[in-house]
């Protein structure tokens, strides 16, 4: 069992460090969302991880449909990719809890001690220090599902085949939601990396994990693995949303990419 909180490391930075605030902005991305695509909840989400102001219109497009999944869905396994640490394999967090401004998030301990089972995955509390790749969708999901208790994972440099193994193993039911954090090109000018981007929106759609490489997403080994584990399942994704920087908060000389698909059964 994790032992302590993990307090917020990017609270008042990437997003606004005042409960009032943060959750007025989130339910304000939401309301702005596409909406509702209809059909069943999806089973998994990619979605960005970038301050606010850049990427947080993109990701409400994919939190708004991850709000049908409110009160069925009681387990998130939330991945994404090393920024601050070395990380070998997949890393969890040792913590009992991650806190934002909203509140704090129960860390489930069988989902945890399940994938630490499997080889890749260690207890690595440094790999979450100052990491914001995670912290980043929690006021997301705590508006739109509430009650829930998340599988935090950061990846390293474990081989795609061995994150999907730990997908497999955590895929449950309808109380499991998989969310890949990842942003997509990174300092190309706007439309290198529109042309770029659409790429990678063209094979996450057609579930093709051999055409991503590596300079289209900074998440791409947990981006692969979901694109294998989801062929191999017969789910079908679709892109809610494909904008970078230049369109949201900055300038479109370096820009980087931010995109949104949900997954369905």
């Amino acid at each position: 069992m994790g032992i302590g909180v993990r307090p917020p490391a990017v609270a008042g930075f990437f997003y606004p460090g005042g409960e009032g605030q943060l959750r007025r902005l989130v339910k304000g991305f939401l309301a702005s969302a596409p909406p509702d695509v209809g059909g069943s909840p999806p089973k998994a989400v990619i979605a960005p991880h970038a301050g606010y102001s850049y990427s947080g219109p993109v990701s409400a497009s994919a939190y708004a449909q991850v709000a049908r999944c409110a009160g069925r869905v009681r387990r998130v396994v939330l991945l994404g990719p090393a920024h601050r640490w070395p990380v070998h394999g997949l890393a969890l967090p040792g913590a009992s809890a991650l806190a934002t401004p909203l509140g704090t998030v129960p860390v489930d301990d069988e989902g945890c001690r399940v994938a630490e089972a499997l080889d890749p995955v260690f207890v690595q509390p440094k790999a979450h220090e100052g990491e914001h790749c995670l912290e980043v969708h929690l006021p997301f999901l705590q508006v739109v599902l509430q009650d829930f208790a998340v599988v935090p994972l950061v990846v390293g440099d474990p081989r795609p085949e061995h994150v999907a193994e730990v997908l497999e193993t955590l895929w449950g039911g309808q109380e499991t939601l998989i969310v890949v954090s990842s942003d997509l090109s990174h300092y190309r000018t706007y439309d290198a990396a529109r042309e770029l981007d659409e790429d990678t929106a063209h094979a996450i759609e057609a579930l093709d994990p051999e055409s991503i490489g590596p300079d289209q997403a900074c998440g791409r080994i947990p981006i692969v693995a979901l694109l294998q584990v989801a062929r191999a399942r017969g789910l079908r994704a679709r892109t809610l949303d494909l904008r970078n920087s230049g369109d949201t908060a900055g300038d479109r000389q370096r820009v980087v990419g931010y995109g949104a698909w949900a997954f369905f059964a």
